[in-house]
């Protein structure tokens, strides 16, 4: 059955009457009402909050990871384990084809009903689950295989388990080992982004996300409760940390926006598939055209770039700069200082070598002299 947001209602009860005309036969009531119905839809989603968003990449109904997965692959094999630990069922990885483009598939899973929630561990990946990613990930590189990424979590998994096994370096581990991966990749937000629970499969070539998808460094329910400590302030919070897709794309964080259906995901699975699977397709028939130095360069360039500021001391003489260049200045202004430091110190030596060899040299003669003043007294 389907599930609908309080906002969605109206849309809900056009859809009820349609199946009615439909069983009574009645054609022309079903056009109109499929007028009425796209009036609707578009009045509604073409107006949506930054809250109403959040609501909507967290729906029931929404496609999870393993959904694309079976819409747009062929002839795909599961990838089992990190060859470490265990399997860990909320990241999911296969490889098969999609379209003719023979493909490694990485995935975040939320899993459907208690049992699947629980197996997937709601979508909160363990330290094996991003190892078992990498393995799948370092596969891809070694076949020379396009690697796709679909995000969808809360976030990593914080139990005691997790952090004893090592969740921080984990997380670590894979921003930089897919930082220096050889082959094309593609990260797309389909829902949540959590934090780095996101961000350890989030580092790509080409990073988008859904039209309704959110992406953000902490919930916003996380967020109300540090700073104001009242649940009531989760609207508040969604709007002031700029998650949407739409907003996150003005900030150039994102490179590309997906254009689900306008009525979600969660009304047209197949329409969303397609758009993802047309996404990948063609960004990666761009990539293989580059070569691989230019298209690591690129991504360097893009990873570094997040920070950028302008000095307002020095507005329209100086160029943007990444908060990556604006270390290495400090580091090498630093190391300038540092040598500077060394050369006056090393002058301040040979002066004080100097002027110590200059009294060696005078002592003799001042000996002299005193022997030859007590000789003539003599």
């Amino acid at each position: 059955m389907a599930t609908y947001l309080d906002f969605e209602y109206k849309i809900k009860y056009i859809q009820e009457d349609i199946i009615s005309a439909q069983v009574r036969h009645d054609h022309e009531a079903v056009e109109e009402l499929k007028k009425k119905l796209d009036k609707e839809v578009e009045k509604i989603y073409k107006n949506l909050s930054d809250f109403q968003k959040l609501q909507l990449a967290r729906h029931l109904d929404r496609p999870y990871a393993l959904d694309y997965i079976n819409l747009i692959m062929r002839d795909k094999y599961e990838i089992h384990g990190d060859r470490h630990f265990r399997d860990d069922a909320a990241i999911i990885c296969y490889i098969g084809y999609i379209g003719d483009e023979k493909v490694v598939v990485i995935g975040e899973q939320k899993g459907r009903g208690t049992k699947n929630k629980l197996k997937r561990n709601f979508g909160m990946p363990h330290p094996e689950g991003y190892r078992k990613a990498l393995r799948a990930a370092k596969l891809a590189e070694k076949f020379n295989l396009p690697l796709l990424m679909l995000i969808d979590t809360p976030g990593a998994y914080p139990g005691i388990g997790a952090e004893e096994r090592n969740q921080s370096e984990a997380i670590a581990r894979n921003l930089l080992e897919l930082a220096e991966l050889k082959t094309e990749t593609i990260s797309v937000v389909i829902g949540e982004g959590g934090s780095g629970g996101a961000l350890a499969i989030g580092v790509a070539d080409r990073f988008a996300m859904m039209r309704y998808s959110v992406f953000s460094v902490i919930s916003p329910e996380g967020c109300a409760a540090i700073l104001w400590n009242d649940p009531k302030k989760v609207e508040t919070a969604t709007n002031a940390l700029k998650i949407t897709s739409q907003d996150l794309k003005d900030l150039e964080l994102i490179d590309d926006i997906i254009n689900e259906p306008l009525i979600g995901a969660h009304r047209e699975k197949e329409a969303a598939a397609e758009a993802i699977k047309e996404y990948f397709l063609e960004e990666v028939k761009k990539l293989k055209a580059l070569p691989i130095e230019e298209r690591m360069e690129l991504r360097y360039q893009k990873l570094t770039a997040p920070g950028a500021f302008r000095d307002p001391e020095n507005e329209g003489e100086q160029e943007s700069t990444s908060f990556l260049d604006s270390f290495n200045i400090l580091k090498s202004s630093k190391k300038e200082k540092e040598e500077s430091s060394d050369t006056q110190e090393e002058a301040i030596q040979e002066s004080v070598t100097v002027e110590s060899e200059n009294s060696e040299a005078v002592a003799p003669l001042e000996e002299k002299s005193v022997e030859n003043e007590e000789e003539k007294k003599d």
